[in-house]
């Protein structure tokens, strides 16, 4: 996966928001996964991968519905970002 800017995070808690509760950590680790093997494409095959693009996790995200953006004192959002970091944290074996 790509190196993570704030549109990363951004992305991906919005297609959080856009999903149930129950159902987010599952896309979480869809998300980095599919991340992972689209920056693995590209570094093979010098293109983006055709459904979830760069490598990024902003491309993974934006693949699927995404909430918009709401402000940040909104809770429920508030709780997506904190999710992403987390697992980005945890990716990073913190």
């Amino acid at each position: 996966m790509r190196r993570v800017l704030h549109g990363d995070v951004v992305a991906a808690a919005r297609a959080l928001l856009a999903t149930s509760p129950a159902q987010r950590a599952d896309l979480m680790t869809r998300m980095l996964a599919e991340a992972e093997a689209a920056d693995a494409h590209r570094q093979r095959t010098g293109r983006a991968h055709p459904v979830w693009g760069t490598g990024s996790l902003m491309s993974a995200a934006l693949s699927r519905p995404c909430a918009r953006e709401p402000y940040l004192d909104d809770p429920d959002y508030a709780a997506c970002l904190l999710q992403v970091f987390e697992a980005l944290v945890a990716r990073a074996g913190g």
